[in-house]
């Protein structure tokens, strides 16, 4: 009797949950993914400000899959689905291939989005990728490099202004660390600059940051903030990015980097599809997570939009993701089996948690609210605990022990040779150097 092939496009915290769900089941599994790793995107700012390096929060899909000889791992691209024939269509390589299936799962996430201003993705990128996070890391890097070298004081200030656009966790978490990095790791390294007079804007468009947190909570993070030296804007909206910095209404602020942080856009799933989507891009699913009209075709994670059996909203995190791919995968096993559904899928939620800086965190658990020191060990012993692999858990926690005891990042790396060098706004002929470039100083931490 022939296998049941089930097709999962996406390698992240949804698609390896359905591998789970399916690793003892008499099923064929295919993966593609465009990258041949997965990764721990919580701490993915951290790889962008030199706290950790990249392989500190990924590993390879196949490293991870090995001990499954049902599953065939595909590095590929899709780029449609055929619904009628049962088939993905994917770039392997440099040829196209249709797979077929019996069962499809999209996990394919989601990128930033500029709210139809695409424009600003050259100069405030996002942060959603390993190549993003080091492209950040680089930009924040040389602009201190430029700023030792520049004898124009206003150029100095302008390169010295990092802005964060979005208040979410991940904008809150990013200017936090940022803020440490300058006032505190990077504080002695330059001759010619001071960097703890870097000066770090957190812009918000909403009232309060971390707006899906309590109030309380909500005004502790952005206390926290402001104690690390962040200028937090709040019910403040960014009209316009440009090389100078950034516009907040029509007020123009110079900055030298701009990361973005406000918005996300779905994957193309749901055109690959044919079928509706929200402003997002988000296909919009059953509560079982399928999509109407087509039983055998399931959409989580980031990709979808859905409400449980309860009404709630499924949030686009990874234990969104997570309890939705478990929740697919024994869908899939009662079908192969013959046997009823399982019961309606119910998100629990298990609580949303953001860092600022070294000291501070904020927790919400329902039933149970903490914030400060005891929160910033809690979210760091929970962040360890999910990493996958061991050598990961113990390289991460040596080096936020490290980073602790001496206010020092190992990572302090500028990658990617000339491209690096000739990022936006950071054209080199642009600088005038203080110094000949033989007497420019190269200490290293």
């Amino acid at each position: 009797m022939k296998k049941s092939r089930v097709v999962i496009v996406g390698a992240g915290f949804g698609g390896l949950a359905v591998v789970r769900a399916l690793s003892k089941a008499d099923v064929e599994i295919v993966v593609i993914d465009r990258r041949n790793h997965h990764l721990f995107q919580p701490l993915l700012y951290q790889v962008a400000s030199a706290v950790l390096s990249p392989a500190e929060i990924a590993i390879p899909i196949r490293s991870l899959l090995t001990g499954l000889p049902h599953v065939t791992v595909m590095m590929g691209e899709v780029d449609s689905v055929d619904t009628a024939g049962q088939s993905v269509r994917a770039k392997i390589g440099e040829s196209f291939e249709n797979i077929d299936y019996d069962y499809l799962v999209l996990a394919t996430g989601a990128r930033h989005a500029y709210f139809g201003n695409d424009h600003w993705e050259a100069l405030a990128p996002g942060l959603k990728t390993i190549d993003d996070a080091t492209a950040i890391r680089n930009r924040i890097l040389m602009a201190f490099e430029q700023a030792e070298m520049a004898d124009d004081p206003d150029e100095v200030r302008r390169l010295l202004t990092i802005a964060v656009v979005g208040g979410g966790p991940t904008g809150v978490e990013m200017a936090g660390t940022i803020a440490e990095l300058a006032h505190a790791a990077l504080s002695k390294e330059f001759r010619h600059i001071n960097p703890e007079q870097t000066r770090v804007i957190l812009v918000e468009g909403g009232q309060r940051v971390l707006a899906s947190f309590p109030e309380e909570l909500s005004i502790a993070a952005a206390q926290s903030l402001r104690k690390l030296g962040v200028e937090v804007h709040q019910g403040a909206r960014v009209t316009d990015c440009n090389k100078i910095g950034i516009v907040i209404g029509d007020k123009q602020i110079p900055a030298g980097t701009i990361i973005w942080a406000a918005g996300v856009q779905a994957s193309p799933a749901a055109s690959w599809l044919g079928v509706a989507a929200d402003r997002a891009g988000r296909v919009k699913v059953e509560a079982d997570f399928h999509v109407a009209g087509h039983e055998n075709v399931f959409v989580i994670g980031d990709t979808a939009s859905q409400t449980d059996a309860r009404g709630k909203v499924v949030p686009g995190v990874a234990q969104g993701a997570i309890q939705g791919g478990a929740h697919v995968g024994k869908q899939i096993l009662a079908r192969i089996a013959g046997q009823p559904a399982p019961a309606p899928f119910r998100y629990r939620n298990m609580g949303n948690m953001a860092t600022i800086g070294r000291h501070a965190a904020v927790a919400d658990f329902g039933w149970f609210r903490i914030k400060g020191g005891l929160a910033w060990w809690l979210w760091g012993a929970v962040h360890i605990f999910f990493l996958i692999g061991f050598r990961n858990r113990i390289a991460v926690m040596l080096h936020w022990l490290w980073s602790f005891l001496t206010f020092k990042r190992g990572v302090c790396l500028i990658t990617g040779g000339e491209t690096a060098l000739k990022s936006d706004g950071f054209e080199s002929r642009d600088i005038q150097p203080a110094l000949p470039l033989g007497v420019l100083q190269t200490d290293s931490k």
